[in-house]
């Protein structure tokens, strides 16, 4: 199995704002380990870390975040157990039952797990799926309904439309499945 390494970087709007994030990705076979730092500014400025493991498949095994504001620390530990069982902080989630992933707010790496899973970035395809979305900054999990559908691809390039309640974006992710630019919510500035 080939261990590949990516240092990825967003720009990350909001509003009159701008946020940044890099990941450090790790993929080996359909496996992802990854670390990222990210600030925000709305609704107030934070810091924001993250760890994300995937087991087979790109399914999500555990996530950490935590959170830095000025007068609060915050931090969730979203765990998937092989039975699908999900968990934050030790506590059962409900709801979650059909998710396979985890969906971190504003961060456009948790997108990549299900577009590689089925593959959307390199063929027409159409799914619907639950994915367990932590909302940031307050770190607030729920299920999320989310449906990705393959628009088409050029040379190193595809797009997959990602549509979720009443919001919809055109998102385009490169050949191994990284976003590069998602309208509204983050375009890459850089690749390693």
């Amino acid at each position: 199995m080939t261990t590949r390494r990516h240092v990825l970087t967003w720009e990350v709007p909001a509003g009159d704002a701008t946020g940044w994030e890099s990941a450090w990705v790790e993929t080996s076979g359909s496996a992802l380990r990854a670390h990222g730092r990210a600030f925000g500014l709305r609704p107030d400025p934070y810091w924001l870390t993250y760890e994300l493991e995937t087991g087979p498949e790109w399914v999500t095994r555990t996530m950490r975040v935590t959170v830095e504001a000025e007068h609060a620390v915050r931090r969730l530990e979203l765990l998937r157990e092989e039975d699908g069982v999900w968990s934050a902080d030790g506590e059962p989630l409900t709801g979650l039952g059909e998710a396979l992933d985890c969906d971190l707010g504003l961060c456009p790496l948790t997108n990549t797990m299900p577009v590689l899973r089925h593959r959307l970035h390199e063929r027409p395809g159409d799914r619907s799926l639950v994915m367990a979305w932590v909302s940031v900054p307050d770190l607030v999990v729920r299920a999320s309904r989310q449906h990705y559908t393959h628009l088409g691809e050029w040379p190193g390039r595809s797009r997959v439309r990602f549509a979720s309640g009443t919001f919809r974006s055109d998102v385009t992710f490169d050949r191994d499945g990284f976003v590069v630019d998602y309208p509204q919510v983050a375009r890459r500035v850089s690749a390693a």
